[in-house]
């Protein structure tokens, strides 16, 4: 008797004999039957009581029949045994339950309320219990379901007659309708004696009450809803399945989902193969002929491993057309074999690893769902049953359909989502700066983060020399993402880089780019402003002067970073984002010490879900106030730092740039008198310069430039006049400054023309030249390439 079982008592004679024959338990019921007392026998073989002292060995996991038995004073009884297997469960070692009623076969008296209580002719499987929770009448159609006749099992308890631990649960809430007189509805699933595979039932339960209304049973009815509940799971599996297939864009990640939700839902193993494109960004064929190239895109077993997999993820194998692969593929539908039936013999013939497979694990059943999404055959989806013992049957089919059709819409999905990244990350690598220019004003690097969950977007970089040994600094991001974010944001970049090289103020410059961004929204939509939208940080650093003149429209302001000293933004006021038209930007001009780094970056680095901006902002300041060997480790210490490791929503585009000065000793300034007379002694102070710079070689050349732009300021411009030479080690500038807002050009001189010849010469001698216009006139200025002197 067990403590927790206030229904246990000796009507029914009962023993457990675990795996190797050895009696474990013996209750008051057995002694009453056999006579032996538990002392007697637990702990000894249950053979010795045995008539004839063969133990009759069981076939499945439930075992009954007649079995001469010795009782303790000799004489041989027959008894009628139910034996059920309990596997081992939580650390206890399988045993045998064996169970034999010991009250009368006695249906009762026939004005017994629990005898009337029985419907043998009623098509719903019925049971009756007493007020011990014995069973004491069923009718045919419940003798059908336990799979044992009344007369046998009469007196036994429920638990006793399953022997599963839901027979168990079962008799549990008999014993509250037992106490409270209040029906109740249970649900299982089992197996039960009279049936080979589990079914769902509904046990309906109701308490059996006498003429004066106390309860004297409870009546069970049980109901088989196998269909409604399989129903259940299919619309279960179906909406998780619209829910776990597809959460990326991401074509392996999609497979396995779909191989995820099946397992072990609809199948014990499924893989799914995917065609290979016919060529780079194209779509697999609309025709599929065998034999086929699969490649094995994702697999899911219930068996951790996956130790049957033949193929692994991201190989491709040849299908013949005798294999479920191929066969699918080439005739659209979906095909479902079985070895048993020998479909599969043709392929297993030609596929020693595969054949193997199948005996080992036990495969019997496959179903091959083509992957097909508008119109085009994307692969194939194969599911295997091995430890299931169900064949798949027409729902199954029609379940495997409905899931793969929706996976293959997310494959599709993915495939074009990657084709037209790939496109628009390449376009935007072409557009982008394939390396920063050297240059005597600044050290830089630069970073370029694509989004990698929306796509790519439009952000931009770049650093452009400018003539006196200046340099812009720009940074750029157009709203939006794909392809057409990044070809605007290459009519942005080649924008700018037109308007800087005429040497625009930053603040004119972002007024400009503000108009095109307009003239761009009118192009791509109806008109209005918006269509197009853009952000920009632009700014000109002088390393002669060490100052640095920016604007921003739209975008956070840069960081500065100090030779010694905190980082801190740059003080700079904000403008508004691109395409907006009519407001204003400004500028601001700070002064910067050699060795200052700046720091340019658009909003994907400091903009993501894991913390706020102000938080990002601080991590930003934090990084760049480290110390670092160069600013190729701060770029990377930055993007470590801030992103998250998932990757980034939106692109990321960072610019670093280390300020130089240009010492005054490579910089010599001379006022121009307004006479041509005084020409001469300039070229001869510039000789001398150039030799105190050791920059001899270039004196010819210098010279004739120098004459020629002394010249045709004292000519055409307005006082004051100024001459600058600049140089470092490649490089050699001249700079001559008037008051005069009159651009010069070239122009074809005539054959007896006195002058138009000047700028040409200048052309021809140097290698660029061109004018800019300043706050109080213009300059012209010419670069010479020196011979390296180090």
């Amino acid at each position: 008797m067990t403590p927790h079982d206030p229904f246990d008592d000796a009507a029914t004679a009962r023993a457990v004999v675990d795996e190797h024959g050895t009696l474990l338990e013996w209750n008051a019921g057995a002694r009453r039957l056999l006579g032996w007392p538990a002392d007697d026998v637990v702990g000894r073989p249950a053979a010795r009581l045995l008539a004839d002292g063969e133990m009759p060995v069981p076939a499945g996991p439930r075992w009954d029949g007649t079995v001469p038995l010795r009782h303790q004073d000799g004489h041989r009884v027959r008894v009628w045994l139910l034996a059920h297997h309990r596997p081992p469960h939580d650390g206890t070692p399988g045993s045998w339950l064996v169970v034999t009623p010991l009250e009368p076969a006695d249906p009762g008296r026939e004005d017994d309320p629990l005898a009337a209580a029985g419907l043998d002719q009623s098509p719903c499987a019925i049971a009756v219990y007493d007020e011990r929770l014995r069973l004491r009448r069923l009718n045919n159609a419940m003798a059908q379901v336990i799979g044992l006749p009344e007369e046998r099992i009469r007196g036994l308890r429920a638990s006793e007659i399953g022997g599963k631990a839901q027979s168990e649960e079962m008799e549990a809430e008999m014993a509250g309708v037992l106490a409270t007189g209040r029906s109740r509805d249970v649900q299982t699933y089992l197996r039960t004696g009279g049936e080979d595979r589990a079914h769902a039932w509904l046990a309906r339960m109701a308490p059996v009450t006498d003429a004066d209304g106390r309860v004297r049973g409870v009546c069970v009815a049980a109901h088989d809803f196998t269909e409604n509940h399989r129903s259940r799971e299919r619309l279960q599996l179906v909406n998780e399945a619209s829910v776990r297939i597809g959460s990326t864009l991401d074509v392996t990640r999609t497979a396995q989902e779909l191989a995820d939700v099946c397992v072990p839902a609809l199948a014990d193993f499924v893989s799914v193969d995917l065609l290979d494109p016919d060529g780079e960004g194209a779509a697999p064929s609309a025709t599929v002929t065998a034999p086929v190239g699969l490649r094995r895109a994702a697999h899911r077993s219930i068996t951790p491993g996956c130790p049957e997999a033949v193929t692994q993820p991201g190989h491709l194998e040849l299908y013949p057309a005798e294999s479920p692969q191929a066969s699918s593929l080439t005739a659209g539908h979906t095909v479902v074999a079985s070895v048993h039936s020998g479909d599969l013999d043709a392929w297993l013939s030609q596929d020693v690893a595969r054949s193997a497979w199948v005996r080992e694990y036990g495969m019997h059943s496959t179903m091959s769902v083509p992957i097909r999404a508008r119109g085009v055959t994307l692969g194939v989806a194969v599911f295997t049953r091995c430890r299931r013992p169900e064949p798949f049957t027409p729902d199954d089919v029609l379940l495997a359909e409905d899931i793969t059709a929706r996976a293959a819409v997310c494959v599709d999905n993915a495939r074009r989502y990657s084709r037209e990244r790939e496109t628009a990350l390449a376009l935007q690598r072409s557009l982008l700066p394939r390396g920063l220019p050297r240059t005597p004003a600044v050290e830089a690097a630069s970073r370029y983060l694509p989004a990698t969950r929306f796509g790519v977007g439009g952000d931009w970089f770049d650093l452009i020399p400018l003539s006196g040994m200046r340099v812009a600094l720009c940074v750029g991001d157009v709203v939006g993402h794909g392809i057409q974010a990044s070809a605007t944001m290459g009519r942005l970049r080649t924008a700018v880089r037109t308007l800087a090289d005429i040497d625009l103020a930053p603040d004119e410059l972002l007024t400009h780019l503000d108009d095109l961004v307009l003239r761009l929204s009118e192009e791509a939509g109806d008109g209005r402003p918006g269509e197009v939208g853009a952000t920009c940080l632009y700014a000109v650093y002088d390393p002669v002067s060490r100052r640095c003149t920016l604007a921003r429209a739209g975008l956070p302001s840069p960081i500065v970073v100090p030779p010694r000293g905190e980082p801190h933004p740059v003080d700079l006021p904000a403008g508004p984002p691109l395409g907006l038209g009519g407001l204003p930007f400004e500028s601001a001009e700070v002064e910067l010490s050699e060795g200052s780094v700046l720091a340019f970056f658009t909003d994907g680095l400091i903009e993501n879900r894991e913390r706020d901006v102000d938080a990002s902002h601080a991590l930003l300041l934090e990084s760049l106030a480290a110390p670092s060997g160069s600013l190729e480790e701060s770029c990377d210490r930055i993007l470590h730092t801030l992103l998250p490791p998932g990757g980034v929503t939106d692109d990321v585009a960072l610019l670093l740039a280390r300020t130089r000065g240009l010492p005054a000793s490579q910089v010599a300034t001379w006022d121009i008198p307004a006479d041509p007379a005084l020409v001469a002694p300039i070229r001869k102070q510039v000789v001398d310069q150039l030799a105190t710079w050791g920059l001899s070689d270039a004196s010819f050349t210098a010279e004739l430039v120098v004459s020629e732009l002394v010249t045709n300021a004292i000519r055409y411009g307005s006082k004051p006049i100024r001459l600058r030479l600049i140089h470092d080690r490649a490089t050699l500038i001249c700079e001559v400054s008037d008051a005069s807002h009159t651009a010069p050009h070239l122009r074809r001189a005539k054959t007896w023309d006195e002058g138009g010849r000047g700028l040409l010469l200048v052309a021809q001698l140097t290698q660029r030249w061109g004018s800019r216009h300043t706050a109080t006139g213009k300059t012209i200025w010419a670069e010479l390439a020196l011979l390296d002197q180090g």
